[in-house]
């Protein structure tokens, strides 16, 4: 090996300086953002990244300032769902720029780098682990009051990746749908953030029941009530059964949020319930934590 490739090759120390520098940009990120909320799914396909847009839209609406974190480093879904899928991302003073999809909205996935849509990523644990650390150290994020970080299916690297990564996570939100396989799935993603010692805000029923649209009458197509009565089995917050619509699909497909095309319906004064429960139990534990240092 020649002189020159010894060269480039960083050392122990130049990697371990480099880390440290990492970190304390994460520390920086961290201390810029007012609320870090996780949406979490036991299993894939019961819309939990609906669910996750559609919060960050309506708390937008409400004047606050929202950055979404794709950390699905496998299944990127979230620029699409904003319609900004393969938007090319820029470089700023401070790092990188995340895309604005809203005013008021800022979004990073894996999704705006790959070279095209049909590019897997091939990763293991470690490698995750440093995207979603640059997610957070190596991105102009700004002044934010919340931070939704969309989550894969399951327990697995990313969510202990974001658990480890974001110190004083404020809550996690358990999304599921009534099915007997989806609710035992969900029961393992509460106990995974009891075992981190991350509060849970609560648990959502997605997909819950068919409204007629002749008669009005709501079918139970996946059945109803299945998150309301596991919310009670595990003594968890129950935020809210969001009714099927066939317009949530068709607007995440085209990149509109559907609270933003529908702001009058149904479905989004249940989207809006259950965001104001949220902000009222982050805002709850910021009161209580303030008294205890007091």
């Amino acid at each position: 090996m020649s002189t020159q490739q010894h060269a480039d090759i960083p050392s122990e120390e130049q990697r371990k300086a480099e880390e440290e520098k990492r970190e304390k940009r994460v520390a920086q990120t961290l201390g810029k953002i007012r609320y870090k909320i996780m949406v979490m799914s036991g299993k894939g396909g019961v819309g939990k990244s609906t669910v996750a847009v559609n919060l960050a839209a309506i708390l937008a609406k409400d004047g606050n300032y929202v950055g979404m974190l794709d950390a699905d480093i496998h299944g990127p879904n979230i620029p699409k769902m904003w319609g900004v899928d393969w938007k090319p991302l820029q470089s700023g003073d401070e790092g990188i720029r995340p895309v604005e999809v809203l005013p008021n909205v800022k979004l990073i996935s894996m999704g705006l780098l790959l070279p095209n849509p049909d590019s897997p990523v091939v990763w293991r644990g470690p490698l995750k682990h440093t995207a979603i650390k640059q997610f957070l150290g190596d991105v102009e994020w700004g002044d934010l009051d919340f931070l939704i970080v969309d989550l894969p299916p399951g327990t697995g690297d990313e969510p202990l990746s974001v658990a480890h990564l974001i110190e004083g996570m404020d809550g996690s939100i358990i999304v599921t749908t009534p099915q007997d396989v989806a609710l035992l799935d969900s029961r393992k993603t509460v106990n995974f953030s009891r075992m981190l010692k991350i509060p849970l805000i609560g648990i959502v029923e997605n997909m819950s029941g068919l409204r007629c649209p002749k008669c009005g009458h709501l079918i139970p197509l996946f059945k109803i009530g299945g998150g309301k009565k596991a919310a009670q089995d595990l003594e968890v917050p129950f935020l809210g059964q969001i009714p099927i619509d066939p317009e949530v699909v068709q607007k995440s497909d085209s990149g509109t949020p559907y609270v933003v095309a529908y702001p009058d319906s149904e479905v989004t004064k249940v989207f809006e319930d259950i965001a104001k429960k949220c902000k009222a139990f982050v805002e709850s534990r910021d009161k209580e934590g303030k008294k205890d240092k007091k």
